[in-house]
């Protein structure tokens, strides 16, 4: 009888801590993506000059990503916590705005991977999305953001590589 009120309340202590768990992580990669705060400098895929800044706003519940790419529309994303999850509305030249969610590895804890959840203004598939998006923080003065874009079935992936300006 005993046996079966440990194995009981040892299942019972896993179900509690692992939001706990979740949560510690999502502070966690939302406190790095915090620390991004300032003016970063790079080069787009098609060679054009990218400009991205993050500040953090709203009495420090949110981070605002300002992306500026010459020739193009600037776009914003804004991260937020939601509970235990870590979340992203990415406002995109297309028109549209993916919302995704940060999925935790514990192989590359200097990495904020993001994964399409659901969308708004989305009215053919063909228009294309968003669809992940992650933050490769690679010293404190490098950082690399693969954005990744699906259309008509196929995705592709868009690398930014930016350093720190100020």
């Amino acid at each position: 009888m005993r046996r079966s009120h440990l194995l009981i309340l040892l299942t019972i202590c896993c179900f509690i801590s692992v939001p706990a768990i979740g949560s510690e992580q999502a502070q966690s990669h939302f406190d790095k993506i915090k620390s991004l705060a300032g003016t970063w400098h790079g080069v787009s895929p098609k060679g054009a000059a990218t400009v991205v800044s993050w500040e953090v706003v709203s009495e420090g519940s949110a981070v605002l990503e300002r992306m500026s790419t010459e020739g193009e529309s600037p776009m914003i994303t804004m991260y937020h916590l939601d509970g235990k999850h870590l979340m992203m509305t990415h406002y995109c030249s297309v028109k549209n705005q993916p919302r995704m969610r940060a999925e935790f590895s514990e192989i590359d804890d200097n990495s904020v991977r993001f994964s399409f959840l659901d969308i708004t203004n989305f009215t053919k598939k063909s228009e294309g999305h968003m669809q992940k998006m992650a933050i490769n923080i690679k010293d404190e003065n490098n950082v690399e953001t693969v954005w990744t874009f699906a259309k008509d079935g196929k995705e592709h992936e868009a690398l930014f590589k930016l350093k720190k300006k100020s």
